[in-house]
């Protein structure tokens, strides 16, 4: 096993055992909202456990309790529970979440930005539509994929996918990045040591790696801007653990049948394979036909 695989396996295992691994000293446990508390009438009917879904590292949505909050609101909107055009008074949040003011304010401005809740002049805060969220946000595709449209939300992810990396495949080959490349092969390497062992999640974060290097193989900066939302896809597609392409020899054959037609510069080829990966999921099969062989 190369010296890459190992270090990358050690962190999964490190990480699914609670223990600080590598780059995940940031990480911090969703809190539970107090379940013997009696909140304000905002509140009612927000479900405590909301917040513990999370897998992300911090720094997505910034740290500690504003992290939490902001993890704690975004679920409690996206899942319906504070429904359009809801208000949200800054008083009645801190006292719910026994956070301060500044925590709640920082918050309410990151949900902001991403188009969950508005905040005007003699109005206040108030929680936008559906219409009006940033359903490209890597936060809002995991809130909603854990949520009552993850349905939905997967089938539109894997629509996406479908759209995106088959030209980046393509575009890929005609770049002669070696380095990448070969960064490419070591994540199929790491992803064949994980299945034969079972480790479900180094095979998750060697794969993520894998299609956002391959995105940004592709030399398009508008492609490579939307990388993070192939991430978020990747992982909430296979469920609440791992979120990887399913684990198993066809999916790894195809994932080093790409590596091969990038270093044979035969874009059609590596187009025509990463359909054929995207088409292993039966969610993809129900929206898109299967590639005909030539």
């Amino acid at each position: 096993m190369s010296t890459l695989a190992h270090t990358m396996m050690t962190a999964a295992r490190s990480a699914d055992s609670g223990l600080a691994g590598p780059g995940e000293l940031d990480r911090y446990p969703y809190a539970e909202a107090p379940a013997d508390r009696v909140g304000a009438p905002v509140w009612e009917g927000a479900e405590p456990e909301l917040g513990r879904v999370g897998r992300r590292p911090a720094g997505n949505r910034g740290r500690g309790l504003h992290g939490q909050l902001v993890q704690q609101l975004g679920q409690m909107i996206v899942s319906g529970d504070l429904g359009a055009d809801r208000p949200l008074v800054p008083e009645e949040i801190g006292q719910r979440f026994e956070v301060s003011r500044t925590v709640v304010r920082e918050s309410l401005r990151v949900l902001e930005a991403k188009g969950l809740v508005s905040a005007r002049p003699n109005v206040g805060t108030r929680v936008r539509p559906v219409s009006d969220w940033n359903l490209l946000d890597p936060d809002i595709i995991e809130w909603r994929a854990f949520g009552p449209q993850r349905d939905d939300q997967r089938r539109e992810l894997h629509e996406l996918r479908w759209t995106i990396e088959p030209l980046a495949a393509r575009l890929a080959a005609g770049h002669g990045r070696e380095d990448i490349q070969q960064r490419l092969a070591d994540m199929v390497e790491i992803m064949g040591h994980a299945l034969a062992q079972g480790d479900a999640l180094t095979f998750a974060r060697a794969d993520a790696e894998y299609h956002t290097l391959l995105i940004q193989l592709a030399g398009n900066r508008m492609l490579e801007h939307l990388s993070g939302i192939v991430s978020a896809a990747l992982q909430v597609s296979g469920g609440p653990i791992a979120g990887c392409d399913r684990p198993n020899d066809a999916s790894l054959a195809l994932h080093g049948r790409i590596v091969d037609a990038l270093a044979a510069a035969d874009g059609s080829a590596a187009e025509m394979a990463m359909r054929q990966l995207l088409t292993v999921h039966p969610e993809v099969e129900r929206v898109v036909p299967a590639p005909r062989e030539h």
